[in-house]
């Protein structure tokens, strides 16, 4: 593997999420092969490739949804390989699904509801409800509404709303801007770093390389479900193999 970590922005020596050794598989397809990564506290980390790179993959078997045949997932502190989706958010591990996966059928407020259901996160559910109001107004106006007459850009913030919700200390957005206008595309964005602003965690895995790399302190490339360069966002957004490989430049 290609590390580009003695460049500013390395990964931070006490992370809250670390990654050892992980390999995945699909019956006999190998989708994650030795991955090993790190998020730091109060870090944004980004995870670029290929469509078919393993990305989801990862994030899937960190939410607990896929389970590793080998390797380690420790948060905060603790093993947290192998545990069921509902334990991994309950401890804090939030995820922002590709695609959204919100329920349509459902108000906007019925699926933030849904969020809050998490024992962490009962006691806090109307201050926090407010919360989400607050950072995404048009969720307030439509409250009411059925979620999926919602567009993408207002069906993305009900996602994070959402997550939020369920008092996420780290959060993993899942292709965030897939299927978005470019506008709305800067507006997701500006939510990410504001949420990062608050101290918030993130692992983001996002088609826009070039904005990934740009707002993330290290990242991570993974190929065939092995990474084989990591280092800063700044470093990796120079290097020569990246830009052709992933900016077409």
């Amino acid at each position: 593997m290609n590390r580009l970590d003695d460049m500013p922005g390395a990964a931070p020596a006490r992370p809250i999420l670390s990654i050892r050794n992980l390999d995945l598989y699909y019956g006999d397809a190998q989708a994650l092969d030795d991955v090993s990564i790190e998020v730091g506290e109060g870090q944004i980390v980004a995870i670029i490739g290929a469509n078919g790179a393993g990305k989801t993959s990862l994030i899937r078997a960190v939410a607990g949804i896929e389970k590793p045949r080998a390797g380690r997932i420790v948060f905060r502190g603790q093993d947290v390989t192998g545990l069921e989706s509902f334990a991994t958010c309950n401890l804090g591990l939030g995820q922002v699904a590709e695609g959204r996966q919100i329920f349509p059928t459902l108000s906007v407020l019925e699926n933030l509801q849904v969020g809050a259901m998490l024992p962490r996160a009962r006691a806090k559910a109307q201050r926090t409800q407010e919360e989400v109001y607050a950072m995404f107004p048009r969720l307030a106006e439509r409250r009411g509404q059925l979620a999926g007459t919602l567009s993408g850009g207002e069906q993305q913030m009900l996602a994070i709303g959402r997550c939020l919700m369920g008092q996420p200390e780290f959060i993993m957005f899942d292709e965030p801007s897939l299927g978005l206008a470019p506008t709305v595309v800067q507006e997701v964005f500006q939510t990410i770093r504001k949420l990062n602003a608050r101290g918030l965690a993130i692992l983001l895995v996002e088609q826009n390389v070039a904005l990934s790399l740009k707002l993330a302190a290290h990242a991570y490339v993974l190929e065939n479900g092995r990474v084989v360069m990591s280092g800063s966002g700044a470093a990796l957004l120079s290097d020569d193999r990246v830009r052709r490989a992933y900016l077409g430049l």
